[in-house]
């Protein structure tokens, strides 16, 4: 008896268990989120090559982020119809060209536009990523195919971002886009290679009108204004943490990737521990907990400021940061458990998908409040606004959690 080919076995008997395809697809969200994050340790060399504010500098982040949050929904939607893998491979080779565009700007507003670019196509390439994803595996296989995806961002919060900063501390912040384009184009290698080229046939996308239909669900709109607050509150800090660390531990360059290295760390710990906790006793708990210490980790940054020297500022400064990056990104899992709560899982990728969204609205408003609080008062102050925020974002949690509590008692 023959045995049957590795290629050909399948879970459910009729779809093949194609694993490498989704490592090639990880690696383009790596590169996508090593290029959104790594951009704010890269401010203040940018501001001072191209001749700017620090203030303007990070309108950079602003753009970036609120283009990924309009335009991610609306691409979806316009090309729903179109041929998956081709849409794959366009995407990401127009976000290698922005990269090496970004690389070489000879002024801010061409480095602004190549940054809407650069955008434009990661907006599009995450969700188109994470669809194709589940159509590549048996049905058994999907949380496992979405997380191999998604990892490719994960690991760009831990290892992407320090490396990036690191490369820019180097040799310039040029040079940090050039690696992201040598990412990206390995990425689109491997989709050229390696992706079946029937990827998503039958794939129906949802429509605006759904994707509208699923946020006046019950409690979906708070929800999804809870995540906003919280990416406000988080990208308010976020965005000008190296000038915060150059101004208040003398921290400037390679240091300041460090410190990243160390708030990655701390992220995925939080990711893979908020996942677990959430699945032990609920997300309620884990929001219930993490928030409030996001809150605390955030306000303590701009106490420390102010109320520390430099040299006893330094360790501090890094325990907040452990403890920003451990519950920032701790809530994030218990987050996105409360939104499938919402929409059940037949509405759970629409839902998500928004739920990206309207965390890349929050994180433009986050860079835009950080800019007008370095306008108004000093980068000592973006703590005290973070906190803030985070603690507008547990609120707003509470109050829709006591009104579903009210409601039921009533009924």
């Amino acid at each position: 008896m023959v045995a049957e080919p590795k290629a050909a076995r399948t879970l459910d008997g009729n779809r093949p268990l194609r694993k490498a395809p989704l490592y090639w697809l990880a690696l383009g969200t790596f590169a996508v989120g090593t290029e959104g994050f790594m951009i704010a340790a890269l401010l203040p060399g940018i501001a001072k090559d191209l001749s700017v504010s620090l203030q303007a500098a990070g309108y950079l982040v602003t753009a970036f982020a609120f283009t990924y949050a309009l335009s991610s929904p609306l691409l979806a939607v316009l090309t729903g119809g179109f041929n998956r893998r081709k849409l794959l491979v366009l995407s990401m080779a127009v976000f290698a060209v922005s990269n090496v565009m970004a690389s070489v700007a000879s002024g801010y507003w061409s480095l602004l536009a190549a940054r809407v670019l650069l955008a434009i196509a990661a907006g599009f390439y995450v969700p188109a990523a994470n669809a194709d994803a589940a159509m590549l595996v048996p049905l058994e296989w999907r949380g496992r195919a979405l997380a191999i995806v998604n990892g490719g961002l994960t690991l760009a919060v831990a290892l992407g971002v320090p490396l990036g900063a690191l490369l820019g501390a180097h040799f310039g912040w040029r040079s940090s886009f050039v690696g992201v384009a040598v990412l990206a184009a390995a990425a689109l290698t491997g989709l050229l290679v390696g992706m079946p080229r029937a990827i998503g046939a039958g794939l129906t996308v949802a429509t605006l009108r759904e994707r509208l239909a699923i946020v006046r669900l019950p409690g979906a709109f708070p929800i999804l204004l809870v995540t906003t607050l919280w990416a406000i509150g988080t990208y308010t800090v976020y965005t000008y943490i190296a000038a915060y660390l150059s101004a208040f531990v003398g921290f400037e360059g390679v240091r300041v990737g460090y410190v990243l290295f160390l708030w990655g760390t701390a992220a995925l710990l939080g990711l893979v521990l908020g996942g677990l906790v959430t699945d032990k006793v609920g997300g309620r708990y884990v929001i219930g907990f993490a928030l409030p210490l996001l809150a605390v980790a955030l306000t303590s940054l701009s106490a420390i400021a102010w109320f520390l020297s430099p040299t006893n500022a330094l360790v501090p400064v890094l325990v907040a940061v452990f403890v920003w990056g451990l519950t920032a990104w701790g809530f994030f899992p218990a987050q996105q458990a409360r939104l499938i709560g919402v929409a059940g899982l037949k509405g759970a990728s629409v839902i998500l998908s928004l739920n990206a969204t309207f965390m890349y609205l929050g994180f433009s408003l986050g860079a835009a409040l950080g800019s007008l609080t370095l306008t108004i008062g000093t980068v000592a102050d973006i703590g005290w606004v973070g906190g803030a925020l985070v603690v507008a974002s547990f609120s707003l949690c509470e109050w829709q959690r006591s009104g579903s509590a009210r409601a039921v008692l009533n009924s």
